[in-house]
């Protein structure tokens, strides 16, 4: 008699992390390569104060950001024109194919949950490095 393979639910605790193309270095969470999802990604990242990300920007996946201590300083647009601070409490939204770079200017870490409709651990991520410069760092 064959073993059934039915999805099943799955606990990760986030432990272990692993450096993203974007040169920071997240928790490992819920991907294709931790517990076989199929259309989502979670992570945890924690930037320490000075830490920031190479410009970038996720292909065809949406990503979904909640603060749960600090403060990002966050460009977007084609130029990384566009500025935000996100504070612990926020939700943050970036579309798919939107250039951005998140930096902690604070002397604090701060921590964040992050989700994108992208169930692989850095397939979308693709670098942009004509546009580190141009954030106001």
């Amino acid at each position: 008699m064959s073993v059934s393979s039915r999805p099943t639910c799955r606990i990760v605790r986030p432990g272990s992390t692993y450096a993203g193309k974007q040169g920071l270095n997240y928790f490992q969470g819920i991907a294709a390569e931790t517990v076989g999802s199929t259309g989502i990604c979670l992570h945890l990242l924690t930037i320490p104060p000075g830490g920031r990300a190479k410009a970038h920007l996720h292909e065809a996946h949406e990503t979904a950001i909640y603060v749960l201590s600090g403060e990002v300083h966050t460009w977007f647009g084609d130029r990384l024109e566009e500025h935000v601070i996100v504070k612990a409490g926020d939700m943050f939204y970036i579309p798919a194919g939107v250039p951005h770079l998140p930096a902690n200017l604070s002397a604090e870490p701060s921590t964040a949950v992050i989700a994108r409709t992208d169930p692989n651990e850095q397939e979308s991520v693709v670098l942009l490095p004509e546009l580190d410069r141009l954030a106001r760092i």
